[in-house]
């Protein structure tokens, strides 16, 4: 493209270095161009190794940057709303890593900087530009399963180390903030509603004081979700059990690798109904090996240049927060919780 959007990443956490930003650099419409650390040596380390052009060793310093137009931030889930602020208030336009907050009254105040500075801001939630999410609501308002029921998730790994930022409990650590987020996302996006009570159940870790365990129900109006996710169960040595379905009045659909695509892989979705013997199949729909972070970079750099794209605005990371925060208020009360 003639005149991609140009990039700066807030922050060298992992995802950016290992996911997000090798995928965007093979997009056209996206432009790597500058990358900030708290160190600045640390900053052009990753620099150099990855061909980024500019180095900052502060975030405000990149977002001084006059030639930065968007930035994705990857930064610890309790400094997300601070960076988001400071970044549209530069200017620029932003990709936030989820969750965006620690709370949905923390996000509110952003509706009214994203209003006042006509920036464009969402949550990376990279999942929701992955085909097989669109196909899979595609197959539910089609009516080829019926009215649905029931939604079902499940998604865990083994994740011990007490150093890594996912184990600390007072900056938005655990099991709900990282891995149950995209379960209560999968689950508005296939009822395309909002659940109106939830009832929740944490096992807390004793030592890392954050949910290892959790379980939910979200009550929706034309059905149930129910998930449980886990940061100290599944496959150890960094993979990702995963488990995604969908029953209807007629019928049912299984993701065969519905979230995390650390490596692009081809999946597919298994739809159910009268024609089905058992587990298996009526029919399946394939899809071949796609890099979602690459597919979200190019969604949204299409959004900053004003071509018309799928959007996910700000309205729908609040939604997701007040599911989160009512099951934490659930957990302590032990019982439903309106959202």
């Amino acid at each position: 493209m003639s005149n991609p959007v140009r990039w700066g990443i807030l922050s060298t956490a992992g995802i950016a270095l290992n996911r997000v930003i090798p995928a965007m650099k093979d997009v056209p419409v996206c432009s790597i161009d500058a990358i900030a650390s708290r160190q600045e040596a640390s900053a052009r380390a990753v620099a150099d190794k990855l061909g980024i052009k500019r180095a900052y060793g502060s975030y405000e310093a990149l977002l001084a940057d006059p030639e930065i137009e968007a930035v994705y931030i990857p930064l610890p889930n309790h400094m997300h709303v601070e960076w988001c602020t400071k970044a549209m208030e530069a200017g620029k336009h932003v990709l936030c890593e989820k969750p965006i907050a620690l709370t949905a009254e923390d996000v509110v105040p952003l509706l009214a900087v994203r209003d006042r500075t006509a920036r464009h801001i969402e949550e990376a939630f990279a999942i929701r530009n992955h085909p097989q999410w669109k196909a899979m609501r595609e197959c539910v308002t089609s009516g080829e399963i019926g009215d649905i029921r029931y939604v079902q998730t499940t998604l865990a790994y083994d994740n011990p180390d007490p150093e890594d930022i996912r184990n600390k409990a007072d900056i938005g650590g655990g099991g709900l903030y990282d891995l149950g987020s995209y379960a209560i996302t999968g689950a508005r996006y296939v009822f395309d509603e909002e659940p109106t009570r939830v009832v929740g159940l944490f096992d807390v870790d004793p030592t890392f004081k954050t949910d290892r365990v959790t379980s939910a129900i979200l009550d929706f109006p034309s059905g149930q979700a129910v998930f449980t996710v886990s940061t100290q169960a599944g496959p150890s040595g960094g993979g990702t059990h995963q488990h995604f379905s969908v029953v209807g009045s007629k019928g049912w659909i299984r993701a065969e690798f519905p979230f995390a695509h650390g490596t692009p892989t081809a999946c597919r979705l298994f739809i159910g109904h009268d024609k089905s013997i058992g587990t298996q199949p009526a029919r399946e729909i394939t899809f071949p090996a796609l890099n979602q972070y690459a597919l979200q970079g190019d969604r949204f750099s299409r959004l900053v240049r004003g071509e018309t794209v799928e959007q996910f605005p700000l309205e729908t990371a609040v939604n997701n927060m007040r599911v989160i925060d009512a099951l934490f208020r659930s957990a302590k009360a032990g019982g439903w919780e309106k959202v």
